[in-house]
């Protein structure tokens, strides 16, 4: 169930932290759509010489990220495999399954699609502009980080794990704090 309300987090984040201090106002509004002219390869983000992401492979990102901790090897999104992988943790005796998703969004700035405006916070992570969002979609056990990567790109931090969200959230700032410095300098 939890891989599932994750990928359908990450699907609809493909379509439309540390230091928190504020909240994110406003509402959810649709985005513009990322432009590029050229199909990219499966799994990495795109061939668009405009995108910060260009040769990029998400699940690369998130295979590095998590080297050593026993999380098997990445595997593209559905919804959009050439921007986004997860990999999943499967639930152990007393630990619950974790999901992890990461999503690099060329053109969508990281406060864009904040899908639960009143759950979210601005800080950073590693010093880089963040959105820490808790229960995305509602659902407890869920938290996500927007990270800012250059002016109008992101990347997507998102974790399901359980019913514990203030669980996810320290785990999923573990995550972006590693992830971060994988991406490129804004």
């Amino acid at each position: 169930m939890t891989a599932r309300r994750t990928a359908a987090a990450l699907a609809a984040a493909a379509l439309a932290l540390t230091a928190c201090t504020s909240q994110v106002g406003g509402q959810a509004a649709p985005s513009t759509p990322a432009t590029g002219s050229a199909t990219p390869p499966t799994g990495s983000a795109t061939t668009d010489p405009d995108n910060p992401f260009a040769g990029l492979s998400p699940c690369t990102i998130i295979d590095q990220a998590l080297a050593g901790q026993d999380y098997p090897k990445a595997e593209p999104l559905v919804a959009n495999p050439k921007t986004g992988c997860r990999t999943t943790k499967p639930t152990s005796g007393d630990s619950p399954g974790v999901d992890i998703g990461l999503s690099l969004d060329s053109g969508r700035g990281y406060k864009e699609n904040v899908g639960n405006p009143s759950q979210a916070s601005e800080g950073n992570v590693n010093g880089r502009p963040a959105v820490m969002e808790r229960e995305p979609m509602n659902s407890p056990g869920q938290c996500d980080v927007w990270l800012e990567v250059k002016p109008n790109s992101r990347a997507f931090v998102l974790l399901a794990s359980g019913s514990d969200t203030a669980k996810a959230c320290q785990l999923v700032e573990d995550v972006a704090a590693k992830i971060e410095p994988l991406l490129p300098k804004n």
